[in-house]
Parts: structure tokens; sequence; C-alpha cells
């Protein structure tokens, strides 16, 4: 991990750097790749602390900022805020990721559905998308369903290789459309 401390408006301060270098490494655990962290340390007024924080890490970066009245609790702070956004982030890589090798294409068709009263009686295509459906458990498609914030998910069951759709319903609970061969 490369570790850049910057101080604006303060002296240069060794205890603070060490406690940033020393605060800093436990992001580890989160991403594997090499890390180049950014902190810039900072006072304005004389009582606004503020630590930023700005982590390069295989074409992710992840930046955070937090002020108090104290430098230490800044970067406290700061730290916090870079943990859960890193976890959150390993969290959707995690889900993201196929179960297995097989992974199928589908295509999404809209259809645009003219007033009878307009002479169309046959509805139109007016958009199509492709995107590959992922192996996944039923509970793996939900919580993707829920993290893409979608009301519908297509997938393949891990278990089965079949395509499944799974769906909100309007009650809040979920529905699981399931093809019979």
């Amino acid at each position: 991990m490369q570790i850049t401390v910057t101080f604006r408006h303060m002296e240069t301060s060794e205890p603070v750097r060490s406690y940033v270098e020393e605060k800093l490494p436990k992001v580890k655990k989160y991403i594997d790749e090499p890390i180049d962290a950014q902190v810039v340390l900072s006072v304005e007024k004389k009582i606004r602390h503020k630590a930023e924080v700005s982590l390069v890490a295989k074409g992710v970066t992840i930046k955070a900022k937090d002020e108090t009245a104290d430098m230490y609790a800044a970067i406290d702070g700061v730290m916090d805020k870079i943990e859960r956004q890193l976890k959150r982030y390993k969290d959707k890589i995690k889900n993201h990721k196929p179960t297995s090798g097989r992974d199928r294409r589908v295509e999404k068709t809209i259809i645009a559905a003219q007033s009878i009263d307009e002479g169309h009686p046959e509805p139109s295509i007016i958009k199509t998308d492709s995107f590959h459906v992922k192996p996944m458990s039923v509970e793996e498609a939900v919580m993707q369903m829920d993290l893409l914030d979608k009301d519908f998910l297509v997938f393949t069951d891990a278990s089965s290789a079949e395509i499944n759709v799974v769906y909100r319903r309007k009650d809040g609970n979920y529905g699981l459309i399931v093809p019979q061969g």
C-alpha cells in the first residue's frame, strides 16, 4: 500500500502521520489489489479539522471526508466511512460473481401497445436489450434485485441450470417464476 499524507494549513506532524499510516492498512481486508492512498489533513480557522481520503485500487476510486474539532477524531471518522464503502463494494462484487462458468445471454424487448382506436392492431417493438444471465440461487437473485433496485430479475438457477424470474409483488413479497419442461 502506497500512502501519501498531505498537511494543509497546519504543521507537519509525525504522530498524526504515523496514526494515519497505522489506520489505513486495515482496509486491506476488503481489497487485495495494490492500493494507492492519498490523505489530505487540513485545519480551517483553527477549530475545523478535516481529513480527506482517496483510495485507488484496480480502477476503483473511493473517497470520503470527515470534519470534527479534533484531528484524530476526523481521521477515525473518515476511516469508518471508507471501511463502510469498501464493505459495500466487496459485498456487491461478491454478489455479482457467477457461481459457475455457465453463463447465458437473454434479450429483453419493450413493446409499445398503441391504442386500437388509432388503427394499430399489433403492438410494435420500441426497445431491445440483451444481457448475461448469471447462475445463482434464489436468495442471491432476490439480494441482487434489491441491490439493483429492480422489480424483477432473470437469472439461471445454479442448482437446476434453468432460467427463472424473481419479481417483487405489490404486497411487498417476492414471486418466483420457474419454467415447466
